[in-house]
């Protein structure tokens, strides 16, 4: 009886989290969009920011400023101690953090829904009143340094999605990752770094939204009070870079001195994360490596044992995409082996229609994923954001599923003839150093 009470409950909140996610939205004076999305059956609420500036908008030889600025703005405010931003929001019952991607920067507040204005209060400050100064920048360097070292120089396999970029792009700034260049940041001017920030951390370049037990009444005064003064900056200038496309096979070799067993990966260049296409790769993703009883897995991992691990995945980007497979090998089996068995699996794609039933499969998988992705308020929180940001339409957030849904089988095979072909991708031998 108890697990069938615990059942019923589980299956309950699937059906609750299935509902649509309710939301209003509208611009302040100043450029600023605000998403506000009202849920009280929990009292916690999330304020959080999306800046539209990644990796992707940073000079060529000054590369690494939005994540560096990602650290940077924690620093401090004209009305926060320096060093003083996550005890305050600590000692008031909340979390915090922040990431930075190619494309955008995003900082979030978790609060009791009792600290509301508080989070508007903290990424107003954040917005309106950063000190940025020679200490504050200093300090971040070393800590930027300190991750670079930790995550990526030291750490096994941490380059390679480095070497891949640098390969599969010439000419877009996605030929670098969002971490960006030591150097870069040593030879950058306090001058260079407050005009990034009057650049893009202004209200006419942000996204608010503000999730969770709140008064959408009451809300909308406050982020009127604390937001609607703040002035707007100059429009931001996009440059679209266009790179040729990829018709000859590109072979590569990189080395890293913190791995012993080699990995292949093989990249191809896609169309960006708003594309319908994107999402068939999605599936086409899902199908072959989503799982122990995947194609690429059971195959290479569990009959062959070739491989010691085998991913496939759609790295969707604002003007690009990148289609990622790799494997590391298990004993003496050749990366070279391991790259035709893949193929021959991608083949079949190419050929023939997948079966019925792993279609089934693979819906009955993006359902269960489009409804784990609403399943908090900070999911909801960051899904608004992104799709107003990127795509125009913030009901994505209740609506993308159904182009999911009318994903054919054909459509899969079209998607992987027409961008999955040998002459169009990056093949990466990554070696230990020693070799």
């Amino acid at each position: 009886m108890k697990n069938c009470i615990i059942a019923l409950l589980f299956f309950t909140g699937i059906l609750s989290y299935s509902q649509q996610v309710h939301f209003e939205e509208y611009d302040l004076e100043n450029g600023l969009h605000v998403i506000l999305h009202q849920d009280n059956t929990v009292p916690i609420v999330v304020t959080s920011v999306l800046y539209h500036v990644g990796s992707k908008d940073e000079k060529e030889n000054r590369t690494g400023f939005a994540h560096f600025f990602e650290h940077l703005l924690f620093e401090g405010t004209q009305n926060i101690e320096r060093g003083k931003w996550f005890s305050i929001v600590s000692s008031n019952g909340g979390q915090n953090n922040a990431y930075t991607t190619d494309d955008f920067t995003y900082y979030y507040e978790v609060f009791p829904s009792n600290n509301l204005e508080l989070g508007l209060w903290l990424e107003s400050e954040r917005m309106l009143h950063p000190v940025i100064n020679e200490i504050g920048v200093e300090t971040q360097n070393e800590v930027v340094k300190e991750e670079k070292r930790m995550r990526y120089d030291n750490s096994p396999y941490g380059r390679w999605m480095e070497e891949v970029r640098a390969r599969i792009f010439s000419k877009h700034p996605y030929n670098r990752i969002p971490i960006g260049s030591n150097d870069d940041l040593d030879a950058a001017t306090l001058d260079e770094f407050i005009d990034f920030n009057n650049t893009y951390y202004n209200p006419n370049n942000a996204v608010l939204v503000v999730a969770g037990d709140l008064d959408i009444e009451k809300t909308k005064k406050m982020i009127y009070d604390y937001f609607n003064d703040i002035p707007a900056g100059p429009p931001v200038e996009r440059i679209k870079i266009v790179e040729e496309p990829i018709v000859e096979a590109l072979q590569g070799e990189a080395f890293d001195k913190n791995i012993q067993i080699p990995a292949l990966f093989t990249a191809y260049r896609i169309p960006n994360r708003t594309t319908r296409e994107s999402k068939v790769l999605n599936m086409i993703s899902s199908y072959l490596s989503d799982g122990n009883s995947s194609k690429l897995y059971r195959k290479l991992v569990d009959e062959k044992k070739m491989s010691l691990q085998v991913a496939a995945f759609n790295m969707s980007l604002e003007d690009y995409g990148v289609y990622i497979v790799l494997t590391l090998p298990l004993g003496e089996n050749s990366l070279d082996a391991l790259r035709d068995e893949i193929d021959e699996e991608i083949l079949k794609i190419q050929t023939d229609l997948i079966s019925e039933k792993d279609f089934e499969k693979l819906r009955n998988q993006f359902e269960s994923n489009f409804v784990s992705s609403n399943a908090s308020i900070e999911s909801i929180a960051n899904s608004l954001a992104e799709n107003y940001t990127f795509y125009g339409n913030t009901n994505l957030i209740n609506s993308q599923i159904d182009i999911y849904r009318s994903i054919t089988r054909e459509e899969i095979r079209a998607v992987a003839q027409k961008y999955l072909n040998p002459n169009q991708r990056l093949s990466l031998h990554f070696l230990p150093e020693s070799k």
